[in-house]
């Protein structure tokens, strides 16, 4: 938004928008607003590079809206301050003297951020695993587009076979309430997983109160791997998590010597805990 005195006051949207529920397309506006007790009319338009409102032409307009005036602090000097600020939305108030003039811009984020996936995997992004797994994560977080995300994910695989895009697809596939297919993503998904990925993942299912799978995970990935500082950390989380807070305290002491330093306070700390028979978990 560009305001100067005298100067028409000027504001751009780099996507399209909607003001106060209105479609108005990208681009910069003229903005003039006509006031009355009420409510204001604000409009946008078509021409930005006039002399103030001093010629003004109706039939330029791009869009016209209503607003509703209200009470404010006193300002001295024009001034435009965005409020309310959402993931889709803001609210643009204009503000002098002691007169307050909103109005709602809002922008449908999922459909730029879809068309700019399919610009983006047609670009360098689309030539890894990475890039595909990533655009199927952010349509599965957002619950939109399943379909697509899946079709992603596959294209993930294709190019590389990962724990990643398998777990990936397993949660899309999950989501889509095909359960069997899901159950064998994550099958494969699992097999493919490093020992740690194995770990995290194992925290995971007990976040979620599905004990024993992660129980199984914690069991397994320490048979396995047993050298490895954080399997018995697993272990000590299963047992602390079924009340066993002494054999807990001997898996985390276990561990504690080959825990790297960023680690070992954290683990300090689950110490204390344990010896107080309290849940690490």
């Amino acid at each position: 938004m560009a305001c100067r005195a005298n100067i028409n006051t000027t504001i751009s949207f780099s996507d399209p928008v909607t003001i106060e529920g209105q479609p108005l397309d990208k681009g910069t506006y003229g903005l003039h607003m006509i006031p009355n007790i009420e409510e204001w009319t604000v409009i946008f338009s078509n021409n930005s590079t006039s002399w103030g409102s001093f010629t003004y032409d109706e039939g330029e307009d791009a869009l016209r809206v209503t607003a509703k005036p209200g009470p404010a602090e006193m300002h001295n000097a024009l001034t435009y301050e965005f409020d309310q600020l959402q993931g889709d939305s803001a609210v643009v108030e204009l503000e002098w003297e002691k007169v307050a003039v909103p109005f709602k811009v809002s922008v449908d984020v999922h459909a730029l951020m879809q068309a700019s996936l399919k610009k983006q995997l047609r670009n360098l992004s689309g030539y890894s695993w990475n890039g595909w797994d990533d655009a199927a994560t952010y349509l599965l977080a957002e619950k939109i587009d399943l379909d697509d995300a899946l079709a992603y994910a596959n294209k993930s695989i294709e190019y590389e076979d990962r724990y990643d895009n398998e777990m990936t697809k397993a949660k899309v596939l999950t989501a889509l309430d095909h359960k069997d297919e899901a159950a064998a993503a994550e099958k494969k998904a699992l097999s493919l997983a490093s020992p740690f990925q194995l770990h995290t993942y194992a925290r995971q299912l007990l976040g979620e109160k599905r004990k024993d799978e992660a129980f199984a995970i914690f069991l397994e990935n320490a048979k396995n791997h047993p050298e490895q500082w954080f399997v018995h950390v697993g272990l000590a989380r299963m047992y602390s998590a079924q009340g066993k807070f002494d054999e807990a305290a001997k898996e985390l002491k276990i561990a504690q010597p080959g825990a790297p330093d960023n680690q070992k306070s954290s683990l300090d700390g689950m110490a204390i805990k344990l010896e107080a028979k309290q849940d690490i978990n």
